[in-house]
């Protein structure tokens, strides 16, 4: 839910919506549907106001009532900036996509922004930057010329690199998650992409991302956001000068019938067979990884895998 849509534009219809708010976080979320159908009986072109219809309908255990709010949400933001689509996903409504919306993703982190670092850390025992640094330095090299951290967020991984990498580079699709990185002082040079294109689309990675540029590139935490790694694995592989490292982790998915799985979290888990048949078709060899929790989740452990690889480029 995004903070730019809370409101109606209706003040008898956001009361109601507020309200609503109150009951679920009481957790009578049937209560909670009832109110939210009156605030949008007065303001039925609200969004964000359908998708929290949704969400205390799928709460209330009322599926395809559920469903059909998610698809109004759907027709009133082609973009799919709530992330609807992929709650179609999880009820089963449609095949779960390879990944999310551009301006979900983009949305989100800039709303979470301020916030991340605290509920991250201090509330989740978010633990992947300090235990991938570790890999790094136990299986790659002692220093770095240049390192890129895609999908750096607000520089939790680059404070942990900083001091082995010479020259450090920062990426993420949010603009307010790069002026949180910006304001570390870490990072020589900072950029806005979208890392699920690969090399696909070079108006949007930018020039800086230039072939063999870097002998380190990492992302930490940033996978589980996307399904298909195919791009993002080719992007690294372009990136990296031969025998530059690739470190990275993902969410753990323990079945194998899928490569990749939508979770209820509306974050994707890999198997780790699908990581690593990537990486050979890439041209990385696998020389460490570690299974680990990489955070709580609603009180619950997300289980996660890191990785570093290693880039032989053909002779």
């Amino acid at each position: 839910m995004t903070s730019s849509t809370l409101t109606s534009g209706d003040l008898i219809a956001d009361r109601r919506a507020d309200y609503a708010r109150m009951l679920a976080t009481g957790g009578d979320m049937e209560a909670a549907a009832e109110l939210m159908e009156q605030a949008l009986e007065l303001a039925p072109s609200w969004g964000a106001g359908w998708f929290l219809l949704g969400e205390y309908r799928e709460k209330a255990g009322l599926r395809q009532p559920a469903i059909e709010a998610y698809r109004r949400v759907l027709d009133l933001n082609a973009d799919d900036v709530f992330g609807a689509g992929l709650k179609l996903s999880i009820l089963g409504d449609r095949a779960q996509p390879a990944t999310p919306p551009l301006a979900y993703v983009e949305q989100l982190f800039d709303d979470y922004a301020d916030r991340f670092e605290t509920a991250l850390v201090e509330k989740l025992d978010y633990k992947v930057p300090g235990r991938l640094a570790a890999l790094i330095a136990a299986k790659g090299r002692v220093r770095y010329a240049r390192a890129i951290d895609l999908g750096c967020g607000t520089g939790l991984m680059g404070v942990e690199l900083r001091a082995q990498v010479d020259h450090l580079e920062g990426y993420d699709l949010s603009a307010n998650m790069l002026a949180k990185a910006e304001d570390k002082a870490i990072y020589d040079h900072l950029d806005q992409a979208d890392l699920s294109l690969g090399t696909a689309e070079a108006r949007l990675i930018g020039p800086a991302l230039s072939a063999g540029r870097a002998d380190l590139v990492t992302a930490a935490d940033v996978l589980m956001y996307l399904g298909d790694l195919g791009p993002v694995f080719d992007l690294a592989a372009t990136l990296l000068t031969d025998h530059g490292h690739f470190a990275f982790s993902v969410e753990h998915l323990r079945d194998e019938s899928d490569d990749f799985r939508l979770q209820p979290s509306l974050r994707y888990a890999h198997v780790p067979a699908y990581i690593e048949r990537l990486l050979a078709q890439h041209g990385f060899t696998l020389v460490g990884s570690e299974q680990l929790v990489i955070r709580m989740d609603g009180g619950q452990p997300v289980n996660g895998i890191l990785f570093i690889a290693e880039n032989r480029r053909p002779a």
